[in-house]
C-alpha cells in the first residue's frame, strides 16, 4: 500500500520556506522511509501544491540533499559541548553524536552514509565540510601530522558507516540505499558538488590530495587487524 502523507495542520499555515520544507521531508522519511518522500507528499504535508515547493528546492534530489545535510547540522557544536581533552575523547564524542543522529533518524541516516559525498574526493557520513574540517583541525591540534590525520579520518568513518548502517537497519525496516538520482526538478547535484569553495576549510584544502586517494584495501586490513587484536586481548584477559 502506498504510504500517505501526514494530514496538514488545521488553521492558518505558517509562511513556507526551505527550512519548513526540509522539516516536512524529514518527517515523511522518518515515517515512511526514503521511498515515501515525493514532492507531492511533501506539499500535502505542508498544505500546499507540490509546485509551490519549487520556489525553495529545485526537486526531490535537492530535497534529499538538504535532508542529508540536516543530519549534521549543529554536530560540531554538540561535540564541543561534550568537552574533551584528548584526541581519543574527541573521537568518542564525535562517534556518539553521529550515532545519536543516526538513531534519531534511522530511515534518513543512509542518505548521509551512502549517497555521493560533498565532493568527489570526500566520503560520507561526515559529508559536511564543517564537520570534516573540525575533525582534521582537532586531530592536527592534538599532534597528528597530515598523513596520520587523514588516515585516522578514513579508518574512523569506515568503522562508523559500517557499524551504524547495521544498527539503524534494526530500527527502520523501510531503509533503502539510494544509489541513483530520483530527481523531480533537475537539481544536478552530482555535477555541482565537485566545485565547493574550500577557502573556509584550510585543513581540508591542505590535505585534499591525500583525502582523494583510494586506500580502501589498506583501511580494511587495518580495521581487521585492529579487530583481531581487540579480540585477542579480550581472550587473553
Amino acid at each position: 500500500m502506498t504510504p500517505s502523507a501526514p494530514e496538514p495542520a488545521a488553521g492558518p499555515r505558517p509562511r513556507l520556506d526551505r527550512e519548513r520544507i526540509v522539516d516536512a521531508a524529514l518527517e515523511l522519511i522518518d515515517a515512511h522511509g526514503v521511498p515515501g518522500l515525493t514532492m507531492r507528499r511533501a506539499g500535502q504535508a505542508l498544505g500546499v501544491e507540490a509546485m509551490s515547493l519549487y520556489r525553495y528546492v529545485s526537486g526531490r534530489e535537492d530535497l534529499l540533499e538538504a535532508v542529508a545535510q540536516r543530519l549534521t547540522d549543529g554536530l560540531t557544536d554538540r561535540v564541543d559541548a561534550r568537552g574533551f581533552s584528548t584526541w581519543q575523547g574527541y573521537l568518542q564524542a564525535l562517534a556518539h553524536e553521529v550515532r545519536a543522529a543516526a538513531l534519531t533518524h534511522p530511515a534518513a541516516f543512509p542518505l548521509a552514509a551512502t549517497r555521493h559525498p560533498a565532493a568527489p574526493w570526500l566520503r560520507p557520513p561526515l559529508r559536511s565540510l564543517e564537520v570534516i574540517e573540525h575533525f582534521l583541525a582537532t586531530l592536527s591540534e592534538k599532534g597528528f601530522d597530515d598523513v596520520r590525520a587523514v588516515d585516522a579520518y578514513k579508518v574512523f568513518t569506515t568503522f562508523l558507516v559500517g557499524s551504524l548502517l547495521l544498527e539503524v537497519a534494526t530500527h527502520a525496516h523501510h531503509i533503502v540505499t539510494i544509489d541513483e538520482s530520483l530527481d523531480e526538478g533537475d537539481a544536478a547535484i552530482p555535477e555541482r558538488d565537485g566545485h565547493l569553495d574550500l577557502r573556509e576549510s584550510p585543513h581540508v584544502r591542505r590535505m585534499q590530495d591525500r583525502l582523494s586517494q583510494d586506500t580502501s584495501e589498506q583501511e580494511f586490513e587495518i580495521g581487521l587487524e585492529s579487530l583481531i587484536d581487540r579480540i585477542e586481548r579480550s581472550v587473553s584477559q
